[in-house]
């Protein structure tokens, strides 16, 4: 066991191979392809494939093969396994020396009887997807959850067809507006109990590291903008990724809360994550 951690914690004492880990734990659980590792990350692929063999060799990922390409993902099991051995044999489990974040595992998140829950959805040019799940939070449950939205590189306006789908399903778009991630760094921003990235390029990159350890997901989906095609075959790219967000956050406010710890809220916002477009929230 210590020499596997040993081998663990140096393969990560590689900063690229570190910076690959990251990535991988942010798009959890999907299975990531190596030639968008690379891009990503800007790591050429003959590099890229050997932090990739040391990584699979510590046992930090695992591999699967789909047709001709290969998809990596984090190895839970086995990370669980080091982080858990660093915690409480290192630590020997010490309040006061373990992370905060250890030690709630098997607590809910804060006592919300007298406040909302905050949430942020993070897309890359805050114009559509994000935008989307912002307002349908807000329009569905805006009662018990404030929802804001962010993106990493955003756009100076919304995108013109994401505002018609809006206005379509009777939302009020008047004060929607494209947002910066920065403006939830600072002093003032709210703490957030839930960050969800609704696109890949979103969590391929590395956001800021949140003030209160909010649960965390990855609700990944086609970006509607990038859609070809008629107007009619462009619309209804937009309106499919609508119905889909609309039926992952629909599954998200049923949640009970109240009655899951943490761990198991996690486990409920992933599976929310890996919902099929068309599936429908239970």
């Amino acid at each position: 066991m210590e020499i596997r951690i040993a081998s663990q914690l140096s393969t990560l004492g590689h900063p690229q191979r570190l910076a690959i880990f990251r990535m991988l734990m942010r798009r959890m659980p999907d299975k990531v392809p190596a030639g968008e590792i690379s891009t990503a990350l800007n790591i050429k692929p003959s590099t890229l494939s050997a932090y990739l063999s040391n990584l699979l060799d510590a046992g930090l990922l695992s591999q699967t093969r789909v047709g001709t390409s290969l998809l990596y993902t984090v190895s839970v099991t086995n990370v669980r396994e080091m982080l858990d051995f660093l915690l409480l044999d290192c630590c020997r489990g010490r309040p006061d020396m373990c992370s905060p974040m250890a030690a709630s595992f098997g607590q809910g998140i804060r006592d919300m009887s007298l406040e909302k829950f905050n949430v942020l959805f993070i897309c890359t040019g805050n114009s559509a997807r994000s935008i989307f799940a912002e307002t349908i939070l807000r329009d569905l449950a805006g009662d018990r959850f404030n929802a804001h939205s962010a993106g990493t590189r955003p756009y100076s306006e919304l995108n013109p067809m994401a505002v018609d789908v809006l206005r379509q399903k009777g939302h009020d778009v008047s004060l929607l507006r494209a947002k910066n991630v920065q403006e939830f760094t600072g002093p003032d921003a709210p703490v957030f109990d839930f960050v969800f990235t609704v696109c890949n390029r979103a969590a391929n990159e590395d956001c800021p590291a949140w003030a209160g350890q909010p649960v965390s997901a990855h609700w990944g989906m086609e970006d509607p903008v990038k859609a070809e095609g008629s107007d009619a075959e462009r619309s209804l790219a937009f309106q499919s990724a609508y119905g889909a967000l609309r039926n992952r956050i629909m599954a998200f406010t049923a949640l009970p809360m109240d009655t899951l710890d943490r761990m198991s809220l996690q486990k409920a916002v992933d599976k929310i994550g890996q919902m099929n477009d068309e599936e429908p929230a239970a």
